[in-house]
């Protein structure tokens, strides 16, 4: 697949790195402690903030203390987590003005496993504790998009969860959806498996 846009929102979590394994083991131990059944988790967490899947299953504990606990067993764990094959040889050769990553997770946990995984930090982040909105609202994609000084209809858009692309489409950006762990939604523009499907052209040739 051929890119030839000029600005890029990236989700982490599915998109730039696997760490799916690793949160559901950290969300295991979660449910442990309080007697939640994993499953009801896993059905909502993938690509929302961790407080908002604790708002959903469990309303009656304190969200923000528990998205905490969460923040900290996420920022010193980062067992199982890599880069998604080509993530580091893409993003190397975009300029660090023309991106920023767009996640769920907080600043100290993206700031954790990028460095785990060798990724270099974006210049510009979005992350959980920047927002008052989490995906699928759009406030996300719209303040990424902001941070790069375009609109979000300039921006071209990577995620994998479906929360995620409903909040990038909402926004406004043209979608790429990385994986098949969600399905397809209306409206995204194509669909990766990885990042060595991907070259970027910065000029007016037509993505193909």
């Amino acid at each position: 697949m051929l890119l030839n846009s000029n600005y890029f929102l990236f989700d982490m979590d599915g998109t730039l790195i696997d760490s799916t394994a690793n949160i559901e083991q950290i969300w295991a131990r979660w449910c442990q402690r309080h007697g939640i059944a994993l499953e009801r988790v896993l059905a909502v967490c993938h690509g929302i903030p961790g407080s908002s899947t604790v708002k959903l299953v469990a309303p009656e504990l304190d969200a923000a203390a528990e998205s905490a606990w969460l923040d900290q067993l996420e920022a010193s764990d980062s067992t199982g987590v890599v880069a998604i094959a080509g993530a580091a040889a893409w993003l190397a050769q975009l300029p660090p003005e023309r991106w920023a990553v767009v996640t769920s997770a907080s600043r100290a946990v993206m700031e954790a496993r990028l460095a785990h995984c060798g990724l270099p930090l974006p210049r510009y982040s979005i992350c959980a504790d920047d927002i008052e909105h989490g995906k699928p609202h759009p406030e996300p994609y719209l303040r990424g998009a902001a941070l790069l000084g375009v609109p979000a209809s300039a921006c071209l858009a990577f995620e994998d969860a479906s929360a995620g692309m409903a909040s990038a489409l909402a926004a406004g950006c043209t979608v790429i959806q990385v994986g098949q762990q969600a399905p397809s939604p209306a409206g995204i523009a194509g669909q990766i498996s990885d990042w060595r499907e991907v070259r970027w052209a910065p000029s007016a040739e037509v993505a193909a």
